[in-house]
């Protein structure tokens, strides 16, 4: 197998660039947001912002969307297990801070 083969899956340039053009107005999307008073869902939606911005990269940019279901899973399974780790450590931190 050549290696011009195993490009042939890959994405073509027109979706790079609408990707890329999404990502871009996804950042902007960001910076609006941030302007804005939430109250207390500016996390939320900073963070919803940039779950969307990573799939899109992990989709395309890493070519996880035409990957084996075997990889897929795997990707999967170790994103929640750092989110996990992540949100372990988040919550031991804030619940052993000393409030006034």
């Amino acid at each position: 197998m050549s290696a011009h083969s195993d490009h042939s899956k890959s994405s073509s340039l027109t979706t790079y660039f609408a990707v890329w053009i999404a990502l871009l107005g996804g950042t902007l999307l960001t910076y609006e947001a941030a302007k804005l008073d939430l109250g207390r869902y500016n996390a939320a939606v900073a963070l919803i912002i940039a779950t969307t911005k990573a799939l899109l990269v992990a989709l395309f940019f890493m070519h996880i969307k035409g990957a084996s279901e075997k990889l897929l899973k795997l990707v999967v399974f170790s994103t929640l297990f750092m989110l996990a780790i992540l949100m372990v450590l988040s919550m031991a931190d804030y619940g052993t801070r000393l409030w006034s």
